[in-house]
């Protein structure tokens, strides 16, 4: 089944290439030409799953989204108190080129602006190799695939970067730089030219979501601490003289690139990757602004609502053969069940549904077996859940239904925007809708009996049809609406029950609260097991709909024991057998680890 935000990316893929305004960026002879109908979008959630559409494996260069990544390098070799001797944390408020140094000092501002990154470089270790190898060996380990650098680009970059020089030689007059600045600004530029996709940027960006982690391959790429430190200064920075329009409306840590890249971070959660070349006065992608203001409206991630890890909320997943309901079938139906029971299944889910931990679930569902008829998701240990989970939730449920396929919830107290999914108070509830479902699609009529005889009831198979019929001449016939209790925890026993057609619950009351224990249908009895517990009534019994029953009373049995009580023997031996069948299985159901 294709997933929601597959279905969501493509209609805001759409929607966006009407927008057509911006230019390619100038500045830099090789780019200038760019295609401005080349657009995508590329979402990596923190376990390496990507989302992606249109032009997505399509190469650009990096430009100024390389700084963030360079700035956790310096930072890793250097540590944090070396490096902010060298460049300040504070926004500039000046476009990304701006000739600005802390007057005295000569700091730049902060490492997002090129006056900081330039600096940057010059701190990145190059006593082992190369500095640029360890830059394009960082970048790549971020990615998670060996990246490349196009020499036309940074030969472009070398021949108009005018202003970088000035910059870093006017770090170096500061000390900034404390050698030649030559060789630093050779490999800015050609860390500015390093190529990528979108898919490779938003992979890149999920590593600094996952706290410097590569979420693919699981190295460590930077520390926990750079990742902070750079996250922090892509928020306040990282869009430059934009950063405070961004920062309210987005929401995001994010850096944008003259090379029509954009990137944004949901710390614990999620990569954010845009491409499209067309640029506006700040340098930013015009697609990738309106893209990541709708993306992060829809799906709830401005870091003042969504920041909680994305953690997979998925605590269990289980076909329903695991935990069968309480309710009696016939045998056949139990057999069929065994089989077919794996097409339904639940997944039990737990914590806060936000856009991660809902991404995650629906994943998974998306990706299930096309054999899969039934999905319960069981809602009753999750505490909250946003309007983008419940907006998820439901496109899931449409999904599913327009492959024939049925997903149901079960919620102790129904939430209101999820109420056109049919939903259950408890799970075996929703266990007994799936097995009867699957019994009606899968079976015979007579193995879900919506009558039956006296003489055809299981109970009494071991009896001959004499005792059956002189058993039967004794009961009392009644037809009783729905709703009606029939019996209390604590009466004394009133005889067995024969249910011909309809159902009755069986519930107990467990720490102050109703609990539905059975649903017991055409073709079974209740009532013999009050013989134990001192002849008393253990549970509540009540009709669910018109029932038809029997009752073969107390008193009728009596007067059976005193006439005819070798019968009575024979039909205690086979009610007793019976009743050690249900207890037997009762006892297995409640050891099994899920319930």
């Amino acid at each position: 089944m294709r997933s929601p935000i597959d279905s969501y990316l493509a209609d805001l893929y759409t929607d966006l290439l009407a927008l057509t305004s911006g230019t390619p960026y100038q500045g830099i002879p090789a780019m200038a030409d760019a295609d401005t109908s080349k657009f995508a979008i590329a979402l990596a959630t923190v376990d390496g799953h990507i989302y992606h559409v249109g032009d997505a494996e399509l190469p650009f260069s990096i430009q100024s989204i390389s700084k963030p990544f360079s700035y956790a390098l310096a930072l890793d070799d250097n540590g944090q108190d070396a490096v902010d001797e060298k460049i300040d944390v504070e926004p500039s408020g000046d476009a990304f080129n701006e000739i600005s140094l802390a007057r005295g000092t000569g700091r730049p501002a902060n490492a997002m602006i090129n006056a900081g990154a330039i600096a940057t470089i010059s701190l990145v270790n190059d006593e082992e190799s190369s500095r640029f190898e360890r830059i394009l060996e960082h970048f790549s380990a971020a990615a998670g695939r060996q990246l490349q650098y196009s020499e036309a680009i940074f030969a472009s970059e070398m021949r108009t970067g005018h202003r970088n020089r000035a910059l870093a030689h006017l770090l170096r007059s500061f000390n900034i730089i404390e050698k030649d600045p030559t060789p630093v600004l050779e490999d800015y530029f050609r860390a500015c030219a390093v190529m990528v996709s979108t898919n490779d940027l938003a992979m890149m960006a999920a590593t600094l979501a996952n706290g410097g982690t590569q979420p693919r391959t699981g190295e460590q790429v930077m520390s926990k601490e750079a990742v902070q430190r750079t996250l922090s200064v892509m928020t306040t920075c990282g869009m430059y003289d934009d950063a405070g329009s961004w920062i309210a409306a987005v929401g995001l840590p994010a850096k944008s690139g003259v090379g029509g890249g954009l990137i944004a971070v949901l710390p614990g959660q999620i990569g954010l990757a845009i491409y499209s070349p067309a640029l506006d006065p700040h340098g930013s992608s015009v697609r990738g602004l309106a893209a990541s203001e709708r993306i992060s409206a829809d799906m709830g991630l401005h870091f003042v609502r969504a920041a909680r890890l994305g953690r997979s909320v998925i605590r269990e997943h289980y076909d329903i053969t695991q935990v069968p309901s309480r309710t009696r079938h016939t045998e056949g139906a139990v057999k069929l069940l065994a089989e077919v029971g794996i097409r339904a299944h639940i997944v039990e889910l737990g914590g806060d549904l936000l856009f991660a931990g809902t991404e995650s679930m629906v994943r998974e569902i998306s990706e299930l077996e096309g054999t899969i008829e039934l999905v319960i998701l069981d809602l009753r240990r999750v505490d909250e859940i946003d309007q983008i989970a419940v907006r998820m939730i439901n496109q899931l449920a449409d999904g599913l239904a327009a492959e024939g396929r049925t997903l149901a919830l079960v919620q102790e107290h129904v939430f209101e925007p999820l109420a056109s999914i049919q939903a259950f108070p408890n799970r075996n509830e929703a266990v007994e809708w799936a097995e009867f479902t699957l019994l009606a699609r899968h079976g015979s009529p007579e193995l879900v009996p919506t009558e039956v005889a006296i003489r055809d009831f299981a109970a009494l198979t071991p009896l001959e049809s004499t005792d059956i019929a002189r058993l039967e001449a004794l009961m009392e016939e009644s037809r009783i609406e729905d709703g009606r209790i029939l019996r209390t925890p604590g009466q004394e026993f009133g005889g067995v029950y024969f249910i011909l057609s309809g159902k009755v619950v069986t519930s107990t009351v467990q720490a102050g609260r109703l609990v539905r224990h059975a649903t017991l249908s055409a073709g079974m009895t209740f009532g013999e097991m009050a013989l134990g517990g001192e002849g008393e009534q253990t549970t509540r019994v009540t009709v669910e709909g018109r029932l038809h029953l029997k009752k073969l009373s107390a008193a009728a049995i009596n007067r059976l024991e005193a006439e005819a009580p070798e019968v009575a023997l024979r039909f205690w031996k086979a009610v007793a057998r019976d009743a050690y069948t249900r207890v037997e299985a009762n006892i297995k159901d409640s050891e099994n680890p899920l319930h």
